[in-house]
């Protein structure tokens, strides 16, 4: 009978069918083992209980926790890791649920609330670490891709402002607002009046200490408040989410774009920002990588696909106008934020310890492998209220959002990564 190191060497070696994997492997018990030279990538089974699970489970799903417990140690640049562990995935694909087994959040407000507490109340000056001058926790937005992160963000920020059409005066709701950097920027470039909510009690805490030091507390509202608790009726001009709809799971869409219904004057426009599955089978969310993210990352995150969030938005009166698909910009962004994070990781361990550390640094170098292989997506959808049979207003071509249309080719700028 094969040992499991060895059952572990012949099963990637089959499963790679003659590809290539930059990968040594150095075992528990002091044997180790390149697959092709060079090795990019260095990893160190501290356990053979990491091949037990490799046989039995998902094998993104496996080498995170394992990195993130300490069973595996890694050594590579973190394109080179990445590439390592989808080839290793090829070799141990992910083993499918059983039918009627798939996890659904409740989403309560109390659940909700509970799961954003663990993800955004980590600690603002953690976030401030490697987050642009802003404190924008979103995709950034990039016309060369050349860009920092401060500027990416900035210019994501005045695209939605310029998407929205935003006049002054107008009134603007942010649900989940963040640390407030629409509303303040809005407020600022684009003369609007603007409330913002949020279940996290740092960013709530944050955002109004922000507005109230930029002098805008006349025009802006921070309130700390569940999406479905808003009272507004017919009221906003505009609504923004950004970021939020990630949260709300799928089978609470309907509410969710009914809340939106309710706030939104007649005519008023909406712009739903947020990641969404890449194929439509995806939807479940128990793919690779999958069971890593709710148990150390996004706790009851549900991510759709682009159908339900049209479907749903549809069936609301909210007609959809505009679809924009910003993949590749968070690709970038996660490549900027881990990129920031590892330059300042002796303050990050030392406010949230070398495990949380580790969470937060393959979760988003991962996610930015991810949006770049095209495992995930990110859309920005565009509607109008359009509760009549009269043409609401709105413009005859999108080239109201842009300064130039001058096209450049998205391509990832990795740097040392």
């Amino acid at each position: 009978m094969k040992d499991l190191r060895t059952t572990f060497l012949d099963h990637v070696k089959k499963g790679l069918n003659g590809k290539a994997l930059p990968l040594r492997v150095f075992f528990w018990d002091g044997h180790e083992y390149a697959f092709d030279e060079p090795t990019l990538v260095t990893m160190h089974l501290k356990s053979a209980k990491v091949i037990t699970q490799l046989l039995t489970g998902s094998a993104l799903d496996v080498l995170g926790e394992g990195y993130v417990e300490g069973n595996i140690g890694i050594e590579g640049r973190y394109q080179d890791i990445l590439a390592v562990a989808e080839g290793l995935s090829d070799a141990f694909p992910a083993k499918k649920p059983k039918t009627g087994i798939l996890h659904k959040a409740l989403h309560s407000k109390a659940k909700d609330k509970e799961a954003i507490h663990y993800h955004y109340d980590v600690s603002n000056d953690f976030y401030k670490l490697w987050l642009d001058r802003n404190m924008v926790y979103s995709c950034g937005y990039f016309k060369t891709g050349k860009e920092d992160i401060d500027v990416a963000q900035e210019q994501k920020l005045d695209h939605i402002c310029r998407k929205l059409h935003l006049q002054p005066g107008e009134k603007l709701l942010d649900i989940g607002c963040g640390w407030g950097g629409l509303l303040t920027w809005a407020a600022k470039h684009y003369g609007i009046q603007g409330v913002g909510v949020t279940l996290s009690e740092e960013q709530f805490a944050f955002a109004k200490e922000r507005i109230e030091k930029e002098g805008l507390a006349d025009r802006l509202e921070i309130r700390l408040q569940d999406y479905r608790d808003i009272p507004e009726r017919d009221y906003f001009d505009k609504v923004s989410s950004v970021g939020m709809f990630e949260h709300v799971g799928r089978a609470k869409l309907p509410e969710y774009f009914e809340v939106i219904n309710r706030v939104l004057k007649e005519g008023g426009w909406v712009m739903n920002h947020g990641i969404t599955a890449s194929q439509q089978d995806d939807e479940g969310g128990h793919h690779s990588g999958s069971d890593f993210m709710d148990k150390y990352v996004f706790p009851d995150g549900e991510i759709p696909h682009l159908w339900r969030l049209v479907r749903d938005m549809a069936g609301q009166n909210l007609e959809v106008i505009d679809v924009e698909n910003l993949r590749p910009h968070y690709a970038q962004t996660l490549i900027h934020w881990v990129d920031r994070l590892e330059a300042h990781k002796d303050e990050a361990i030392a406010m949230i310890g070398d495990k949380r550390y580790r969470i937060w640094a393959i979760y988003m170098a991962g996610c930015a492998y991810a949006f770049w292989r095209n495992w995930s997506a990110l859309h920005q959808v565009l509607a109008i209220k359009q509760t009549g049979e009269e043409l609401t207003p709105r413009p005859w071509e999108r080239r109201y959002q842009y300064d130039n249309d001058q096209y450049r080719l998205a391509e990832p700028d990795w740097g040392d990564l």
